[in-house]
């Protein structure tokens, strides 16, 4: 039994939706954001970085229990466990990897400073808005122009790469994006959007979001609470 330790946020939709893709049995417990979940004790010694998500299998490699945080690496962890999604030959498994490297460390990261500058910055500055928009219209493209020769991110086969980048495209309208510019992204969206391991991925603790736009929530993710030494 995998335990998952997460919540409805695009990070969190990538391992609901490994999960359901892998048909491996889990078990889920919401890390409430908002309200400060993710600095309990509990918590803090399986995701020490207090990011959702992350996991604890009870089967581990070694037949020992294992947790794991960072949803890249809960990724690979759970391609190598069931042998799906990754590749098969080393060529691929490195071709798959680049693509989820470009996701952690580019579309993540981007796309959120984008939410972040456009929707819950407590003022508007047009040079952070433009900066991040503009990026994320260039992540966009880049992937436009990969998936117009692959199909998919890493090949013609979908793999974890494609699984790790899809949730963060759900909130196109947020980042600025118009989908006729983007037509071969659109197209690897929807296609992806309609498997049902995706649908079902997508509505895990779907119903306990909220919008984090209270005083409260805002300095828990936003103010000094989360830049306190524990």
């Amino acid at each position: 039994m995998i335990d998952v330790y997460s919540t409805a946020t695009p990070n969190g939709h990538k391992v609901h939706i490994m999960l359901e893709e892998c048909g491996l049995p889990y078990q889920v417990h919401h890390i409430n954001i908002g309200e400060g979940d993710q600095f309990k004790p509990e918590f803090l010694a399986i995701s020490p970085n207090n990011k959702i998500p992350a996991i604890m299998d009870s089967d581990g490699p070694d037949g020992k229990p294992i947790s794991l945080f960072e949803s890249g690496a809960i990724l690979v962890y759970l391609a190598s466990k069931v042998g799906k999604f990754l590749g098969n030959t080393d060529r691929e498994k490195f071709t798959t990897l680049q693509w989820l490297m470009f996701q952690m460390g580019g579309v993540g990261p981007m796309l959120g400073q984008a939410h972040h500058f456009r929707i819950y910055a407590p003022e508007k500055i047009d040079y952070a808005i433009n900066r991040y928009t503009n990026e994320a219209r260039r992540l966009y493209g880049v992937i436009d122009k990969q998936v117009s020769k692959t199909g998919y991110l890493a090949s013609d086969e979908y793999t974890i790469a494609d699984i790790a980048t899809f949730p963060w495209l759900r909130s196109w309208k947020n980042q600025g994006i118009e989908w006729e510019d983007f037509p071969n992204t659109k197209r690897w969206f929807d296609e992806i959007s309609e498997r049902p391991a995706v649908k079902r991925g997508v509505e895990v603790l779907a119903s306990l979001r909220k919008p984090l736009v209270d005083d409260k929530s805002k300095e828990i993710l936003f103010g000094s609470t989360q830049y306190q030494k524990r």
